[in-house]
């Protein structure tokens, strides 16, 4: 009587190198979690030091520490942290809306708590969504003050401006939306402590 073996089907070579390949190593697995814990601290140092650039602007202005406003100028003894500025426009299709928005106090106060809060916001790493929004406004509004693309001033003369679009401001525009969007604050920050706020779980946008 003649005995029939069961014939077992061979696997394609492709599938077979599949199921064989080996898992990754872990030397792998511990330079991606570098990469990842060297990109966390990347971005938590570039939040902290934008977060000083806003902080430092309203110290200075608020109290005249002698950098780009002289002591006499302080907002705390009557000087405007925006008549300076914006009274000096002089391109741009906003010119004579910044000419009248010069010295005005809710204009004050608006930029100088923007200053204030987007500040405190990122060197604590809690509401990077408000401040990425509010500090695009607030450098775009800065932006069209300076306006690049004029190559000439109301006067005539020449503007100066180096590049007609890019400028720091955009560049901290986009690092402001960047640092929102990677959660920066969970390293070297209070985002996580935020984040678990009952209120700030039922409202993401604040986070």
């Amino acid at each position: 009587m003649a005995v029939h073996h069961a014939h077992t089907p061979r696997m394609p070579r492709r599938i077979t190198a599949r199921l064989h390949r080996p898992s990754a190593q872990p030397a792998d697995r511990a330079a991606a979690g570098t990469v990842t814990a060297t990109t966390a601290m990347a971005l938590a140092a570039a939040r902290v030091s934008l977060g000083f650039v806003f902080l430092w602007a309203f110290l200075d202005k608020a109290f005249g520490l002698g950098y780009a406003t002289k002591s006499a100028a302080a907002w705390v003894k009557g000087g405007s942290p925006t008549k300076g500025f914006l009274s000096h426009v002089s391109a741009g299709p906003l010119q004579s809306a910044f000419h009248q928005w010069a010295g005005q106090a809710w204009a004050d106060w608006l930029f100088m708590l923007g200053l204030l809060g987007i500040g405190l916001a990122l060197i604590g790493g809690i509401g990077l969504r408000i401040a990425a929004v509010s500090g695009t406004v607030l450098l775009a509004l800065m932006w069209a003050a300076e306006w690049p693309p004029a190559r000439h001033l109301a006067n005539g003369s020449a503007s100066g401006s180096s590049n007609p679009f890019a400028d720091y401001h955009l560049l901290y525009a986009l690092l402001l939306i960047v640092l929102a969007a990677t959660a920066a604050g969970d390293s070297w920050g209070l985002g996580r402590r935020w984040a678990a706020l009952p209120v700030v779980r039922d409202h993401p946008w604040l986070r």
